[in-house]
């Protein structure tokens, strides 16, 4: 798609819904990161080389969601299972090629992780308009942005000059992403081997105010929690019964549920009124609320103030959109997403 069409496309699209209406509850936020956390990365990176690239994305991602608002989470999680495996640096667009095993074949992205064909439009479009200067990992950090203002989250100025990986690490992949059964301390160590700490985990993982989990991740809740075949006793049992429908003892692994039933494809802090009314859909989430004083204030707090956690949020994506970036010669700018260079 040309730029011609694009930047039609996105007239058509915002021609139609004034911003103020497409976005009622985008707040923007200044991240205040510090001189040396963001020293290699700037909001301006691409304003001389490619300065309608956060335009192009926009309209891509717009369209995305307005053609399946599920795409917004998607996106968002592919930014997420990037930046904890090897930093953020476009690895898991990687498709397996010769020795390298891809890191869409580990659990935490086998038959969950998808949004990759949008990818592949928006990187089409920024190298039709800009060849070989925006960044893979640039544009996954730019479409998490606008994924979340879509929703009518907050907003805030996406820092830029990530390059791209040449490899991929399937091991990474399977051993430094939190899976919905994990205890809280694995996911607090996890996110600190990152650099993110607790009030990071718990204000990005509000990011389960949008999206749906499989059947299959949280089935354990409902029938064998302590593996002596009784429910979880921490998650509401008329909200039980109601997922038991849908998600029975055996079969329809694959059924999804929204991760926040009452306001699913909104970005708000329902995600924490739910786990404070004992329904928050993964174990993953519900402990948050339950196995540490200091978390449950967090999450209290948050529920009782959408303002605050849209603040935090914004400013954790920024540090987590830093965590180990290439730059300089580092990597490379991929021409594809789903292939290094010299594959295509």
């Amino acid at each position: 798609m040309n730029t011609k069409t694009v930047k039609s496309m996105a007239g058509i699209v915002l021609s139609q819904i004034s911003l103020v209406a497409l976005f009622p509850l985008c707040i923007c936020y200044q991240t205040h990161q510090s001189t040396s956390s963001v020293a290699s990365l700037s909001p301006q990176f691409y304003e001389n080389s490619c300065p309608n690239a956060q335009a192009i994305v926009q309209s891509y991602v717009a369209n995305a969601y307005f053609n399946d608002p599920r795409m917004a989470a998607s996106i968002l999680r592919l930014h997420f299972h990037d930046c904890f495996v090897n930093g953020c640096d476009a690895s898991v667009l990687l498709d397996s090629s010769g020795t390298m095993e891809s890191e869409k074949r580990s659990n935490a992205n086998r038959d969950s992780a998808r949004g990759f064909e949008v990818i592949d439009e928006i990187k089409s479009a920024l190298e039709n308009e800009c060849p070989e200067t925006v960044s893979c990992a640039d544009l996954l950090a730019l479409v998490a942005r606008d994924s979340i203002v879509i929703c009518g989250g907050p907003s805030w100025e996406v820092y830029l000059g990530r390059r791209d990986a040449r490899e991929a690490s399937l091991i990474g992949s399977m051993e430094n992403i939190p899976s919905p059964e994990s205890t809280l301390q694995t996911i607090l160590t996890m996110f600190n081997f990152q650099g993110l700490d607790l009030t990071d985990l718990v204000a990005l993982l509000g990011s389960h105010t949008i999206g749906n989990s499989r059947c299959i991740g949280f089935r354990q809740r409902l029938y064998n929690h302590t593996g002596n075949n009784d429910p979880d006793q921490t998650l509401n049992q008329d909200y039980a019964s109601m997922l038991q429908q849908g998600c029975p003892i055996s079969g329809n692994d694959q059924n999804l549920f929204n991760l926040d039933y009452v306001t699913p494809t909104k970005f708000d802090n329902y995600y924490y009124k739910n786990l404070v009314n004992f329904r928050g859909l993964l174990s993953s989430d519900e402990i948050l609320f339950t196995q540490s004083i200091e978390t449950m204030e967090m999450v209290k707090y948050y529920a009782e103030n959408e303002g605050a956690f849209f603040e935090q949020f914004a400013k954790s994506m920024v540090k987590m959109g830093n965590i180990s970036p290439l730059t300089g010669t580092d990597g490379e700018i991929r021409r594809i997403c789903r292939r290094v260079n010299h594959d295509v």
